[in-house]
């Protein structure tokens, strides 16, 4: 078994410009998945960057509104909803509310940074 605490992994910036810290990553612990699970934040006010990734994703959000982008489409988001980014679509998230949007992010295969494609 293995547990962890959020406040355990280290934060990064990742390229769409999202706050990531990797809960899970079959890379960088002994476990055998072929998904990565990890915690984000984007700030109010604030906005991804548009970008494609090789691998499927897969949001859960936890707090903050606003609105999510896929291939020309877009949803509003609150906390409670999931969506689904298929495997090379183009993607990005706008905070649109006035607190920090948090969100869970399991990506298959595994995340990887050459896997990721800004757009702009």
């Amino acid at each position: 078994m293995i547990v962890r605490r959020l406040t355990e992994c280290e934060e990064f910036l990742a390229g769409d410009h999202t706050h990531l810290r990797e809960l899970l990553h079959p890379d960088r612990a002994p476990v055998k998945v072929g998904y990565s699970l990890a915690h984000g934040h984007l700030a109010p006010g604030a906005d991804s960057k548009r970008h494609r990734l090789s691998s499927a994703e897969v949001y859960y959000f936890l707090a903050g509104r606003g609105v999510f982008h896929t291939d020309g489409h877009s949803s509003p988001i609150e906390p409670g909803m999931v969506v689904y980014v298929p495997p090379g679509a183009e993607q990005w998230v706008q905070n649109s509310g006035d607190s920090k949007m948090e969100f869970l992010c399991l990506v298959d295969p595994a995340w990887k940074r050459e896997d990721e494609h800004i757009m702009e």
